[in-house]
């Protein structure tokens, strides 16, 4: 067993795996491991945390390189406008936000009922969003309700 073990390669097809840039790996790699239940696969370069059915994976920002020139990575600043985030389903909504916010996870709000389903937002320790969702009544056809 190497510590490449479980490090996403898919053997055909393909997989999918999340990218953030961060300003402390160690930090981000706590956070994904503890509060998502995640397994460290690789601690570093880059940083990759199983969580569930998919990898995330956390290197600090930098600028353009031969692959993809014109490109600078950095990690978003408070204020910054939102253009994607993580969409996380859960079996229990009220179990897990609990367990993270005693994992120190920061919510913005209570879990909240939309219809469709209960749901919640959380920011990670460089301020990507990512919605917790319990899927309830679209499950009976029911869909979210206008905001």
């Amino acid at each position: 067993m190497t510590e490449y073990d479980g490090f996403p390669a898919p053997e055909h097809g393909l997989l999918v795996t999340h990218f953030l840039t961060v300003r402390d790996v160690g930090v981000s790699r706590e956070f994904y491991a503890n509060v998502f239940g995640g397994e460290i696969v690789l601690a570093e370069n880059p940083a990759t945390v199983k969580v569930a059915n998919t990898w995330i994976v956390m290197n600090p920002g930098g600028g353009p390189t031969p692959d993809k020139p014109d490109v600078v990575l950095t990690a978003p600043e408070p204020g910054d406008p939102v253009s994607a985030f993580l969409n996380v389903r859960v079996a229990d909504i009220h179990a897990f936000h609990a367990q993270a916010r005693a994992q120190c996870a920061r919510f913005l709000t209570e879990p909240q009922d939309r219809g469709a389903e209960l749901r919640c937002y959380l920011r990670d320790p460089d301020g990507y969003l990512i919605e917790i969702g319990q899927t309830t009544g679209l499950l009976h056809g029911i869909t979210a309700r206008p905001q």
